[in-house]
């Protein structure tokens, strides 16, 4: 992917956005980021992204909400850590991905065929229905909303892992979901309280 070369203008800040990344778990220490670039040495991923590690925290906390939540890079980023453990300023680079994740589901601004942040809402739509992930459910929602045509591509696969025993037909539930969405639903409500 080329990197986007694009001048940025102070009206296309959003200074709550830019507080908000401050806040959150894992942001309290982006302000202290000095720009050394180790993050995005270290990214085993960062020359496929849009924006490197290093650029993407830059813009984060100056506030750049629409090109953040916008770009590829919090969705190629795997998590491994390494951006974390190199810098050094102590910042958790890895959790400001996340929630820039969670952020940019939440307010719909992902890449819509992209299949990871499609995953990541299906998974957790499924949890809080069932309390549990059925993974061929899973599969099966997240291709027919990203790539219906690979969906069937892969029909051979999945019967070979129906016949085998490795993959369900019949979606797997906990017995008490009524307490687990009343569990999920006060964490819902304290974020919001919290903001």
């Amino acid at each position: 992917m080329a990197v986007k070369r694009m001048i940025k203008y102070e009206v296309e800040r959003d200074p709550q956005f830019a507080g908000w990344v401050a806040g959150v778990i894992g942001g309290e220490r982006v302000r202290n980021c000095i720009q050394c670039g180790l993050c995005s040495a270290s990214c085993p991923l960062s020359p496929y992204m849009d924006y490197t590690p290093r650029r993407l925290i830059h813009m984060a906390r100056e506030g750049f909400k629409r090109d953040v939540l916008g770009s590829f890079t919090i969705w190629l980023c795997t998590s491994c850590y390494s951006c974390t453990v190199e810098c050094p300023r102590r910042i958790r680079v890895t959790d400001v991905m996340y929630a820039l994740k969670r952020r940019a589901i939440e307010d719909g601004v992902y890449p819509k065929r992209f299949p990871i942040p499609v995953l990541a809402s299906e998974f957790g739509a499924m949890i809080r229905r069932k309390g549990r992930v059925t993974e061929s459910w899973l599969i099966l929602r997240v291709f027919l909303k990203t790539a219906i045509i690979r969906l069937l591509g892969m029909s051979k696969l999945g019967s070979k892992l129906f016949f085998s025993g490795r993959m369900g037909l019949v979606p797997e539930s906990i017995r008490d979901r009524k307490q687990l969405q009343t569990l999920l639903d006060a964490v819902e409500t304290h974020k919001e309280v919290a903001a």
